[in-house]
């Protein structure tokens, strides 16, 4: 028998004056309540009633007992009501961090719509392309792109992101264009340092085996953004996300090429910290970024 459910037959039965009226105000019967008022008496070690064949009617002690629980039983309904009502219209601070350009780019818009759908949720949104330490930073949820390391934290799967090779027709026309990618070392590569191993660009041999494949240029930049313009420039061929690449290979401004090698697609994640209890509002963001990721291709 519950605690709660004994404390809550005491004030029944005290306010109403019998077992049997606060059974039916509990739903249930008048031996039980009889006996959750009986288990009250025995855990506390006093006599709440006095009983006769009678009447039935509270002790001293009783009535203290009474006074103090009956604001306890309130005070916990009130909090219940609050955590349902909050479930309902979730409230409350959420700090995040993104990756800069993936962020800006294409997260931005996501948890504009997301704070317009919770006006009651505040959002505290970190932007850059450090990863964050999750919990020492207070972090209540990570987005990041590509291999984890990190066991201590929950990963949620939102997507794949396809890395592809591009450059401008243009600088392809000049230089031509490699059928393969061991033809790379005669070409001016554009090196995104943000990749892990930037100075090593993998595909995927015949055989099906990752090759690292080393690349050359004159042009690094740690900015997705400056390496599309640079390859659109026809400066060299660059290694873009496929978020990053799209408009311009929709426009013509670059051509994907070394495609049948292509290298396995990085994953997109939400990370959270490890938790008996997840948050309303942060599961509620992650379910929101995995619907938008599921319907809408990049």
């Amino acid at each position: 028998m519950d605690r709660l459910d004994c404390d809550r037959m005491f004030v029944a039965v005290l306010e109403l004056g019998s077992f049997a009226a606060a059974a039916t105000r509990l739903g249930t019967s008048s031996g039980q309540a009889s006996k959750l008022v009986s288990r009250l008496e025995q855990q506390l070690g006093v006599q709440l009633f006095k009983r006769s064949t009678r009447a039935l009617s509270p002790t001293e002690v009783g009535l203290a007992y009474y006074e103090r629980v009956k604001t306890l039983l309130e005070a916990f309904d009130a909090l219940d009501a609050s955590v349902r009502d909050t479930a309902q219209s979730p409230v409350g601070r959420l700090k995040i961090s993104v990756p800069g350009t993936f962020g800006s780019v294409v997260l931005s818009p996501v948890l504009v719509e997301f704070a317009r759908r919770y006006p009651r949720i505040e959002l505290d949104v970190s932007f850059s392309d450090r990863p964050a330490n999750v919990v020492d930073e207070g972090f209540d949820l990570a987005i990041r792109i590509g291999n984890l390391s990190d066991s201590s934290l929950v990963a949620r799967r939102l997507s794949d992101i396809h890395i592809c090779v591009a450059a401008a027709p243009h600088y392809l026309q000049q230089f031509g264009t490699p059928q393969h990618w061991n033809q790379l070392e005669h070409h001016q590569c554009i090196t995104d340092t943000n990749f892990r191993d930037p100075w090593h660009w993998p595909f995927v041999s015949c055989s099906g085996e990752v090759v690292n494949v080393p690349v050359r240029g004159r042009l690094r930049f740690s900015n997705t953004e400056a390496c599309l313009q640079a390859a659109v420039a026809g400066l060299g061929i660059a290694r873009l996300p496929d978020f990053i690449a799209a408009s311009a290979l929709h426009r013509g401004d670059i051509t994907l090429i070394l495609e049948s090698w292509a290298e396995p697609p990085l994953g997109l994640f939400a990370l959270y910290p490890s938790a008996r209890h997840l948050a309303h509002k942060t599961r509620l963001l992650i379910d929101f970024l995995a619907h938008h990721f599921a319907s809408t291709a990049h």
